[in-house]
């Protein structure tokens, strides 16, 4: 085709044709100019195609992710509130003149509040290795690359919630670690020392004395405090925070 041109051009100079000359030569001048910009559009829609197809592989792996994390958070919630039950159980029976309550009910209540610790260990490997690798800007959805900039500092905050509701379930533990009070009774009581469906015996004690402890209805209130903290004012507010995001993951997933 070129070569077609050039035979005109020549046929054009020759005749003198100075006007068609300068028509054929701006032709010649679009069409090289035509030709760098589709070069470029086919570049740009490759490069495009390639990073929506790095991002739609983030963003069903990130749904992987946090689907997890939803689910380990349900389950602590549920633990938490358990807890808070047990804890807001004991208080109400501490009020009781005279009290009411058996060692049995008692070691019931103390299990429930206390054999199991809190703490929610989310898996953001992925999410971790997006920011790591300054991936994030490749998520085209703004309101989402916010909250996912925003998820590790949540989380360290609510592992910080954590650690002090830790350490109000480690002062009631404390209790237990004299000579005064028996966490092997409580054991007991609750089956978990049970084998061939015959109790643990000696080295039990009677617990009911915590009942007309000031000291222990104090740290007992302190837990279920923190406790509540962790529930309102961390794990709810994550929970939103975590249907928020899959939402907005769900709405840039293309079928």
């Amino acid at each position: 085709m070129f070569l077609f041109f050039k035979k005109i051009k020549k046929k054009l100079i020759v005749e003198n044709r100075i006007k068609n000359y300068l028509v054929y030569a701006l032709g010649e001048i679009v069409l090289v100019v035509l030709g760098i910009l589709i070069a470029l559009w086919i570049n740009n829609s490759s490069q495009y195609y390639q990073l929506r197809k790095k991002e739609q592989t983030y963003l069903i792996g990130l749904e992987k992710e946090f689907l997890i994390t939803q689910q380990k958070l349900d389950t602590l919630i549920k633990i938490n509130q358990k807890n808070i039950q047990g804890a807001q159980e004991i208080v109400q029976a501490m009020d009781q003149r005279p009290i009411e309550i058996s060692e049995r009910q008692f070691s019931n209540l103390l299990y429930q509040a206390l054999a199991f610790d809190i703490s929610l260990n989310s898996n953001n490997s992925l999410l971790t290795e997006i920011i790591n690798s300054g991936s994030l800007k490749d998520i085209t959805n703004q309101e989402l690359k916010q909250s996912l900039t925003t998820w590790m500092a949540t989380l360290e905050d609510i592992k910080q919630q954590e650690r002090d509701q830790e350490d109000q379930r480690q002062a009631l533990l404390d209790f237990f670690k004299s000579d005064q009070y028996s966490l092997k009774t409580i054991l007991n009581e609750v089956g978990v020392l049970e084998s061939n469906q015959e109790k643990s015996q000696g080295g039990t004690g009677n617990n009911m004395d915590l009942l007309n402890s000031v000291a222990f209805e104090n740290a007992l209130l302190l837990f279920i405090f923190s406790a509540e903290g962790t529930d309102k004012s961390h794990y709810l507010p994550l929970k939103e925070d975590i249907e928020k995001i899959l939402s907005l993951i769900n709405q840039e997933i293309e079928d």
